[in-house]
Formats: C-alpha cells, structure tokens, sequence
C-alpha cells in the first residue's frame, strides 16, 4: 500500500475564509486507488514554515506528497519556492512551464478575456525546482508540478479546485498508475439499530480481530432513544478477488456476532 501525505498552504484556509475541500476530495481519490493517507496538514503562506514540512514529510518517506496552494502569481505564493528551499534546489525558470503560461494567457487574450502580454507576475508561475516536470493545467494559468525526491513523488497543485482537479484527472493518470499499481479499494455497510456504541465495541473488537486486514469502523448517524449506527468495512488490495471474498467474510462473520450479542441489523435503506 502507497502511503501518502498532503499539505494544504493558504492563509484563507487558517482564517476560515475557505473551506479545504481539496484535501477532502484527494483523500477519496486516493482512497479509491488502493492508497493510504497518512498525514494531512494545513499551513500558512510563510516560507519557512511549508518548507519545515515538507523536510519532516520527506523524512517519512512517503510514496506520494502533495501540496495544493501557493503556485500563482502573487508574492505570497510561496510553495515551489518552499519546495525548492527543503530539497537544496534553485528555483529556476522552467521553459516547458513558460510555453504553457504563455499559450494559456494568448487563449485569454483571443476570447477578450486578458491581455496576452507576458509580464513578471505571470512568468513567476513558470519559476520552478529544478528538475522539476510542469503538469498542464487546462483550467487555469499556474502549471502544476511533479518532482522526484528520493523515493517520494512530489506533487504540486493549485488550490483553486477546479483546476486541482483537472490537473489530478489529465495530466496525473500515469504517474498515479505507476505509483498504486493495480490496487483496489472497497467499502460496504451495515446497518444496526442500537442506542449505545459502547455495546457495539466488543463486537466490532472480536471480529477485527479475526479480520485485521479489514478496517471495521462504526459511525453514529443521529442521536435519539432509536439510536442508528452504520458500520463499514474497507480494505486495499491488489487482488479484487481476494478483497472481495476478505469483505465477505468479515461482513458475514459481523452479522453473525452482531445478531449473537442481541444487536438487530437494519434493512438496507432503513432511515430509522
């Protein structure tokens, strides 16, 4: 399993001015492709402070890093320049980063949008690590970034979310498939009418223990006498088959101890 980390910059997230909604989708995305997110933090836009981070993320050695935030043309877009600053690398004019600033500011230009011309601020956002890959970004003018530390893949994106996204979606699938493989991820529920968690957690104990591959967790939806709780089952592996036949028997395995226990499972659909 690739373990993963990610780093949210932006003083607006910390004042909540904004609401991170990108750390929430990657950790889905990546959920999804059989990864495991370690870590995730929220930083302010000081230089010091996101490059101290991605030192200690680099310590860990995850498979993948990423920073969303800070690559556009302000003074206190700081990422790459953060980046640059933890790996001991220059930050440098990147030319394949130009030509897509440059063609992303000409097709503004040609809709009446923006003028075309090149002015410092727009090259800013072509100043790269070296070394460093550009990611087109079709949403936007700031090219995301892709980098080889050691055995960590670091990823920048825009903190815009329409453009995180489309860069995530169009210019990342190779990467992503190099780095998760053929991993798969899974999850089902099970509903239960009990009133007091605590009841269930014995249960849930005894049956993890008999399935530590399978992550059992139990998630209270409302709060009253008729209290519901949903309780799901996800696991990552490489094999579908062998991910659903694990999923099957830890599901199968909880019904029956659930039912043993005096605790009654739901109907699917059930909104008691």
């Amino acid at each position: 399993m690739t373990n993963c980390e990610i780093i949210a910059v932006g003083n607006e997230l910390l004042q909540g001015d904004v609401l991170d909604s990108n750390t929430h989708w990657l950790i889905k995305q990546i959920t999804a492709l059989g990864g495991h997110v370690t870590r995730a933090s929220m930083l302010p836009d000081a230089l010091g402070t996101i490059a101290a981070e991605v030192h200690s993320a680099l310590a860990r050695q995850p498979g993948l890093l990423l920073l969303g935030g800070g690559l556009g043309p302000t003074e206190d877009d700081l990422t790459l320049e953060a980046v640059a600053s933890a790996l001991g690398l220059p930050l440098q004019r990147n030319e394949e980063a130009l030509r897509m600033v440059r063609a992303t500011y000409r097709r503004l230009a040609a809709a009446g949008l923006f003028d075309g011309e090149m002015t410092p601020a727009r090259e800013k956002m072509a100043h790269l690590p070296r070394g460093a890959q550009p990611l087109a970004n079709s949403a936007g003018a700031a090219p995301g970034v892709l980098l080889q530390a050691g055995t960590t893949s670091v990823v920048c994106l825009p903190g815009v979310p329409g453009e995180m996204k489309a860069i995530w979606t169009e210019a990342l699938p190779e990467t992503l498939r190099n780095l998760f493989g053929t991993s798969h991820f899974a999850e089902i529920e099970i509903r239960v009418a009990c009133a007091d968690e605590s009841l269930l957690a014995p249960v849930l104990s005894q049956v993890t223990r008999r399935h530590p591959e399978v992550y059992i967790k139990s998630r209270a939806r409302r709060l009253g006498i008729d209290l519901a709780f949903t309780i799901t089952l996800s696991q990552s592996a490489n094999d579908r088959q062998t991910l659903d036949a694990a999923l099957t028997a830890a599901r199968e395995d909880l019904a029956g101890s659930l039912q043993e226990a005096g605790i009654a499972l739901l109907p699917e659909g059930s909104t008691r």
